[in-house]
């Protein structure tokens, strides 16, 4: 679960420190005051895109940091599946971003962000102002699906993924392989020419290479010998060495006046054996190093040749050679083409067949989680105010493979009795969309090790005795998960076990919003503002704390 988040001069907050705890977090406050800064800041450490925009201070650095509990073995295993090590079984995901970079570290390691979002996977779920605005899109409903049946249906996904990429590289050799035999022919001879190119050049690897260096060698050898001359003068009996020797004489003359002396002979003697030996070797590669212009030649002719393959073939000679063997397969082929046809006409048969046989059973697969789905969805709708409510989940084939099956699946809802099953979209209204994803995060959690939901603004459209059922629906969840809350509605706020005011004021002259933990009575006035607005009699003072007695009792017998 969420410990800890630290935010550190981003959009409007200097520095806040949130401690989080078990149970249901709300955080309210006027709109405008920041409570989207905190989720902002939140996504940022679950590794969403830095904005440079997002600093306050852009000559400073930002700084995010979310402290994350691991409390459950299966956690433990995908964090160990994502090379995650906890530290005293805590994982701390950071985010530093100036103006011109951002910086991603997990545990102190610098990662990439899209490890990040990984990791954050594991430990919450954040469900978005306007995420519920998905469920238009028939797509998602298959996405949640499989969320919810992932047990049985990943492996099926993954095995299906790599079965679709080989059906439809194989689909692609069959189109391009139905070809005439006048075209075959062409092609036939054109490949034979071009591979007896390439052979005729009885090419070596790195050969290219080879023969650079020593173009390089020959093209700048009036240049090379002359700075080996003029190093051979300075070091050789007119210059170092006859300077050494008169030297080592000069010192021999008094050496025997003191040891060191003596020691410093020694260490000329092997500088003069060194620098001997290095006017033997230079006056050598002067003797062996003479122009030859005949190899010059060669060496220009041969790289000319090979730089025209590569203009052909590749960009290097291995590259021409790979070319080669993929050209003379193709010559196999052709020149056995009616085999090649067989055996291609094999392989796309088989490959078909695996891609179906996975895509049927991933769709029973779907078929069965999509019952127990339906069902729990539909319990936790009623719950949600929804009073005589069906959900299902209705399936048809697309008529086409793709690497997510050939499924083609949406929600199905009928709202009042006697009407029949309808698609979502159709007819649910955006406070009753919203309901509907609530309920379905519900299940999720329940079936999943994830810790943390985020919710903001969760009450969008919805009021009064609604309103008051998803508070009910958010403590209930509240007992097996950390549930973070963004509302404006008190009936949701007054269910809080920790309740955070999120307030914007002015610091010397500039706008900053801070964040603080509420006790009991502070937490009343807060709903009191909720409910009464700019004006907070008595009389609502006097309904919030009913409102907050209400809500405790309400837990209390949960």
């Amino acid at each position: 679960m969420l410990e800890n988040l630290h935010v550190k001069n981003l959009a409007l907050i200097e520095e806040e420190n949130i401690t989080f705890l078990d149970g249901l977090h709300i955080l309210s406050g006027e709109t405008g005051a920041g409570k989207s800064i905190i989720l902002g800041a939140l996504n940022l450490a679950l590794g969403a895109k830095a904005d440079k925009e997002m600093l306050r201070d852009s000559s400073s650095e930002g700084l995010v940091e979310a402290i994350f509990r691991v409390t459950k073995e299966e956690q433990k295993k995908e964090l160990e599946a994502l090379d995650i090590v906890p530290y005293d079984d805590q994982v701390i995901l950071t985010r530093k971003i100036t103006e011109n970079r951002s910086v991603a570290k997990i545990n102190g390691e610098a990662v990439p962000a899209l490890r990040m979002k990984e990791v954050g996977a594991v430990f919450l779920d954040i469900y978005g102002q306007h995420e519920h605005q998905s469920l238009l899109q028939k797509r998602k409903h298959l996405e949640l699906l499989d969320q919810y049946a992932k047990k049985e249906a990943q492996p099926i996904k993954e095995q299906l993924k790599l079965a679709y990429q080989t059906y439809v590289e194989k689909q692609k050799e069959w189109e391009n392989a139905n070809t005439d035999e006048t075209q075959r022919a062409r092609e036939l001879s054109f490949l034979e020419h071009e591979v007896n190119e390439i052979l005729g050049a009885n090419l070596k690897p790195n050969e290219d290479e080879e023969l650079e260096a020593s173009y390089r060698k020959l093209s700048n050898n009036k240049k090379i010998m002359e700075s080996l001359s003029a190093a051979y003068e300075e070091t050789g009996s007119r210059g170092a060495s006859d300077g050494i020797g008169r030297a080592i004489r000069e010192l021999r003359m008094v050496a025997e006046y003191d040891e060191s002396i003596q020691e410093m002979v020694t260490v000329l003697d092997d500088v003069d054996a060194l620098l001997n030996d290095f006017n033997r070797d230079l006056s050598q590669y002067m003797a062996d190093a003479e122009f030859d212009a005949g190899s010059f030649a060669e060496i220009e002719d041969r790289l000319n040749e090979i730089n025209r393959l590569k203009d052909k073939y590749g960009a290097t000679v291995e590259d021409i050679l790979s070319s080669c063997q993929e050209k003379q397969k193709r010559m196999e082929q052709l020149q056995g083409y009616e085999s090649y046809l067989e055996q291609l006409k094999r392989d796309l048969d088989v490959a078909k067949n695996e891609v179906e046989n996975l895509s049927s059973q991933l769709s029973d697969v779907r078929k069965k989680y999509a019952l127990q789905l339906s069902e729990q969805v539909r319990d936790n709708l009623m719950d949600l105010n929804f009073l005589d409510v069906s959900f299902d989940m209705s399936f048809s084939p697309l008529g086409r493979f793709t690497p997510d099956g050939f499924d083609d699946a949406e929600f199905m809802i009928c709202l009042n009795p006697g009407e029949p099953m309808r698609p979502l979209k159709d007819v649910a209204s955006g406070g009753e969309m919203s309901r509907v994803m609530l309920a379905i995060k519900t299940v999720l959690a329940e079936n999943d090790a994830i810790d943390t939901l985020v919710f903001d603004e969760i009450d969008a459209g919805i009021s009064g005795r609604t309103a008051q059922a998803v508070s009910e629906k958010l403590s209930l969840v509240a007992k097996n998960h950390q549930v973070i809350c963004i509302t404006h509605l008190p009936q949701i706020a007054a269910m809080a076990d920790q309740h955070y005011l999120i307030e914007k004021d002015v610091v010397n002259g500039s706008t900053v919003s801070s964040i603080q933990a509420l006790s009991y009575h502070d937490s009343v006035k807060e709903l009191a503002r909720m409910l009464g607005g700019s004006s907070i009699t008595q009389a609502v003072i006097d309904n919030a704390k009913e409102m907050k007695e209400l809500a405790m009792s309400q837990k209390n017998n949960d």
